[in-house]
């Protein structure tokens, strides 16, 4: 077996550590605590400690060798003894003690698939709690999701803004392991939504959890605890989190010392006498960004059938920095998508042509659009034509 390195050990576990308290465990008080309840799992299960003998069960050998190295550490029993319900300190050092390196590392792999003791007590190595087993138990006991064609838009959406670039795959980090309503992941192999989170509560060993509803694009869900989906994404190679198509610094009040300019967004309105523009001026608009100044991209309007043939007005402009022009157009597009005006028109030669840019959208909600851009809330919407408003998709 390979030695694993306390420091990182603690490391490893530290996403899962609520906020440290003077009276909190070490990583290492928390490693013998987390071995001992594989322990007491043991006894819940047979109603005896595990015993030594070549005739037992090879966890119930490795259990009953971390039982007396616990037994005779001082330090580990005065831990463990509030937690000892079953009075599994109180039993003799067994004289077998020192025969636990005759076990073979190659059968203790395989049958313990990743659990082991092998070391001092201090090094208990790739020791998994009960909490830990249940959560790989937890992740593989899927259902079918019943309502699953009520999500499907939503994964068909995601997926297509993976493949234009507006959300990234990352790998799931340390440093950013809590889990939110609405958030999206892929773990094993799966593309998964949190459409709902519990109230948080408070475990034994004071850590916060809370109990989330799952939603896999393989047409299955599981009801899995907020811990045991963040270790399934650690442990998971090809874990990873989706991102939001988060706009970054846009539209800050003040640039900041190395912000680079990126264009604009801006918000126009038509000046043609075409019936169906004169009808619906005041909530005809032409969505669109720029990297050039905006006055110079509609000086040649009336030629263009891009702007309808016709002189414009600018109502709005947003200036953006740092942000990825095209993407950031495409995601606006999306959102406001069901109302696109669908009209055509015939360019300087009489080739027809559909302008793409032009949406039945009132200013106002332009304007709250790009404030969930800022705050980074956009994909969560989508524009209702029917209601005028921005609804959670």
């Amino acid at each position: 077996m390979s030695d694993v390195d306390l420091e990182e050990l603690a490391e490893a576990l530290s996403e899962f550590a609520p906020p440290e308290k003077k009276t909190g465990r070490s990583p290492r008080e928390e490693r013998v605590i987390a071995g001992f309840e594989e322990i007491q799992g043991f006894f819940d299960q047979h109603g005896h400690a595990p015993l030594h003998g070549e005739g037992n069960d090879i966890f119930e050998r490795l259990y009953a060798v971390r039982l007396d190295r616990l037994r005779r550490l001082p330090d580990c029993r005065a831990l463990l003894e509030p937690l000892d319900r079953q009075g599994l300190l109180a039993g003799a050092v067994s004289l077998l003690l020192e025969s636990v390196d005759e076990i073979d590392d190659d059968a203790l792999l395989a049958e313990l698939e990743g659990t082991g003791g092998a070391g001092e007590i201090g090094e208990l190595r790739h020791v998994r709690s009960v909490a830990e087993k249940r959560t790989a138990e937890e992740i593989a006991n899927r259902a079918p999701c019943v309502d699953f064609d009520r999500f499907k838009p939503l994964f068909e959406q995601v997926k297509r803004e993976l493949d234009a670039g507006i959300r990234q795959a990352k790998p799931f980090q340390k440093k950013q392991a809590e889990i939110k309503k609405g958030e999206w992941f892929v773990v094993g192999g799966q593309i998964a939504y949190v459409t709902d989170a519990g109230e948080e509560f408070v475990t034994e060993y004071d850590r916060r959890d809370s109990r989330l509803r799952v939603i896999y694009d393989n047409r299955t869900e599981s009801n899995v605890l907020s811990r045991s989906l963040q270790r399934a994404l650690h442990r998971d190679a090809a874990g990873r989190r989706i991102t939001n198509p988060s706009a970054g610094p846009l539209f800050a009040g003040e640039t900041e010392e190395g912000d680079l300019a990126s264009g604009t967004i801006y918000v126009l309105r038509s000046k043609s006498n075409l019936p169906f523009v004169a009808e619906n001026r005041e909530v005809l608009h032409k969505i669109g960004v720029t990297g050039n100044d905006v006055n110079r991209r509609i000086a040649d309007a009336k030629n263009d059938p891009t702007f309808l043939l016709a002189d414009v007005e600018i109502v709005a402009t947003y200036e953006l920095y740092n942000i990825n022009r095209i993407k950031l157009e495409n995601l606006i597009h999306r959102v406001f998508e069901l109302a696109q005006l669908n009209v055509e028109i015939k360019g300087r030669f009489g080739k027809p042509v559909t302008p793409r840019e032009w949406f039945l959208v009132p200013l106002f909600i332009v304007n709250e659009a790009v404030d969930r851009i800022k705050d980074g809330t956009i994909t969560q919407y989508t524009y209702d034509p029917q209601a005028a408003r921005l609804v959670q998709r």
